[in-house]
């Protein structure tokens, strides 16, 4: 079973989520977009929005620093096991809480908002409940780790069993004595990639390069012939 699990599993797993974004990008191109709701509600959006992306782009960043970066490479640079955990608590569980609070406010807005719920697909709330469980089960393993004292670093664990996967060398013995919470976190990740093609979420792959090479529109104030014209819209 550990090996089918983290050995076999995310490889199907990968299968599936590029195959049905590449499928959901080649015959809904124009389904391709986060479907903004905010001409039917503004406020709450705001505030859900901005905590969510913001805590979502620190707690990747702590991702990739804890879960791709060999821990040799700390250690060469003469940051001690305590002194690298102590910045991941103090930086990762409010960046996750932070997160977390978002997801909270936009599923709020979602369910509550009788606008925002009747305009919604089924989709649209399966996506913030299952990113809600994700960041829910990632910020109980960490404080759970932390609280017990346990002095697991998933840095020789986790982080070797992922990079052994992108070079299709996994050990799935390394995942043998990661602790409940940390699996469970990883296994919500799945559920996360295999409903990711099918909704919202997968506007977090269309970048809008484009609007860097894009020339200003302009436009006049209507009665206002030769006024300075205003910059707007990249």
């Amino acid at each position: 079973m550990e090996l089918f699990v983290w050995g076999v599993l995310p490889y199907i797993i990968a299968a599936i989520f590029i195959t049905a974004i590449i499928w959901r990008y080649v015959t809904d191109p124009f389904g391709w977009t986060s479907k903004s709701s905010e001409v039917l509600e503004k406020r709450i959006l705001r505030w859900g929005s901005l905590f969510f992306h913001y805590g979502l782009i620190a707690v990747f960043c702590g991702h990739i620093a804890g879960l791709l970066v060999p821990v040799s490479v700390y250690r060469s640079l003469g940051i001690s096991d305590e002194a690298y955990h102590l910045v991941a608590i103090v930086g990762g569980l409010p960046a996750g809480i932070i997160t977390f609070i978002g997801v909270l406010i936009l599923l709020y807005r979602r369910f509550a908002v009788a606008r925002i719920r009747l305009t919604s697909s089924a989709g649209d709330k399966i996506a913030l409940v299952v990113l809600a469980i994700v960041i829910l089960s990632g910020l109980a393993a960490t404080a759970a780790n932390a609280a017990s004292h346990s002095g697991f670093d998933y840095r020789t664990t986790i982080n070797p069993w992922l990079r052994g996967l992108f070079v299709f060398q996994p050990d799935p013995e390394l995942m043998r004595t990661v602790p409940l919470g940390f699996k469970i976190h990883i296994l919500t990740t799945f559920v996360l990639y295999l409903v990711m093609p099918f909704t919202r979420l997968v506007h977090v792959f269309s970048l809008p390069l484009g609007y860097l090479r894009r020339s200003y529109v302009l436009y006049r104030r209507r009665g206002e012939a030769g006024a300075e014209a205003a910059l707007y819209d990249r």
